[in-house]
């Protein structure tokens, strides 16, 4: 099947890297307040993708990993008043802004629907005065780098499924995309109401079969099943492909007024390497773009390593773990990059949090993976709000908080 070469907005560099403390923009800036009525100044976007974002008086709220787990994605955005609770997908959050921390791919069979929701909520948001931002995890980065380890079946075939409704579209991908969400719940229950005993599903081999030939034919179906969802995942997620495309509308790090959010962690030279810069790599890296056969094809200070901005754990370890010393050194980092930033506090996901969302080094550093996904902890979701300089964990619909976990920065 013919990919897409999705190129719906134009992508420049910036001219230079700049001074975090520098509010001039070297890129895009983009006002939208919809239909705000709640007579709060437009939000104003800066950077391609956003990197600098100006939301005046309005409630932020973020949410962790997904990986691949639409129910509970969708119980998370409820529980964060922007998703209504009566499965129509509509956005009931007004003005507020809603932040994904990535990797929603890998390990759950609903990847596609999930961004197709986000990317439906932000078309509605932006109506309302509000926006939906997301951020890419180190699974996006490690899928369009075909690094197909955590994939889970369902995502194989999700994928399938969904290039056979591109088609069904004749490849417009903005109507194909946004309303995925729909279409694929639909399909898996068309799916269930059709299945069938096969005659050959109730006979099992003697002993496991090393060649295709010696496999029933049930098996060599199976096999082939899979070999297909492989070549239609490769297919949208390669760099150019119209998925990777979609993720590099996204940044790897994102300011947000005062907070600065990203997957695994920003550290001091990333700062320096430059935000916008960074982003703009790996959304040129995304589509496919190269500008001689000698440059780098992979991002590699924001993308890869252990002290990357996605793969960076460094402000997620236990501080139990650590020793004075190392706390210390720790804390000196965080200060710094904060400060070189030109930001209050970070938010990160990445590393799953056993005890839910939590704060540390006097709650500069937030921690919102609580590993929701029935392919991580199957924990309860929970979510971060920022609201009136206050941040606080919500964990039910009912909006109960954890003790200690409301901080007010002034």
């Amino acid at each position: 099947m013919a990919s897409l070469s999705l190129n719906s907005f134009p992508l420049q560099p910036p001219s230079q890297p700049r001074k975090l403390a520098d509010s001039s923009c070297s890129s895009s800036l983009t006002p939208f307040n919809g239909g705000a009525a709640g007579g709060l100044k437009p939000i104003v976007v800066c950077g391609n993708p956003p990197t600098f974002v100006s939301a005046p008086g309005r409630r932020i709220v973020a949410v962790g990993d997904l990986h691949g787990d639409l129910a509970k994605a969708r119980c998370a955005l409820e529980i964060a008043g922007v998703l209504s609770s009566d499965g129509r997908d509509m956005w009931t959050g007004g003005e507020t802004v809603l932040i994904q921390l990535g990797d929603i791919l890998d390990r759950g069979g609903d990847e596609i629907a999930i961004l197709s929701l986000l990317r439906s909520l932000d078309i509605q948001a932006k109506a309302k005065g509000g926006a939906v931002f997301q951020v890419n995890g180190n699974h996006e980065t490690m899928n369009v780098s075909a690094d197909f380890r955590y994939v889970d079946l369902r995502g194989f075939d999700e994928c399938l499924d969904f290039l056979e409704y591109l088609n069904d579209c004749k490849n417009n991908w903005e109507e194909a995309f946004v309303t995925w969400v729909g279409v694929s719940e639909r399909l898996k229950d068309f799916k269930m109401s059709q299945q069938y005993w096969d005659p050959w599903n109730l006979v099992k081999p003697a002993k496991p079969t090393n060649t295709k030939k010696d496999m029933l034919p049930f098996q060599q179906k199976d096999l082939g099943q899979r070999q297909q969802g492989v070549i239609a995942r490769s297919t949208l997620l390669r760099p150019g492909g119209p998925l990777a495309c979609e993720l590099a509308r996204h940044a790897v790090v994102l300011k947000v007024d005062d907070w600065v959010f990203c997957h695994g962690g920003l550290l001091p030279h990333h700062v320096a390497y430059g935000l916008e810069r960074m982003n703009w790599e790996v959304s040129k890296w995304m589509r496919g773009l190269r500008e001689s056969d000698d440059s780098p094809q992979i991002p590699f200070i924001a993308t890869s390593g252990y002290d990357s901005v996605v793969w960076n754990r460094l402000y997620s370890r236990d501080v139990s773990d650590l020793d004075g010393h190392q706390i210390d050194q720790i804390q000196s980092i965080l200060e710094e990059t904060l400060q070189a930033v030109g930001a209050k506090a970070m938010v990160v996901g990445h590393t799953p949090q056993s005890t839910g969302v939590n704060s540390a080094y006097g709650c500069s550093i937030w921690r919102i993976d609580v590993g929701m996904s029935s392919g991580v902890l199957d924990s309860q979701p929970e979510v971060l709000e920022i609201r009136d300089s206050q941040a606080r964990a919500i964990k039910s619909k009912r909006d109960t908080f954890r003790e200690l976990q409301i901080v007010d920065y002034t």
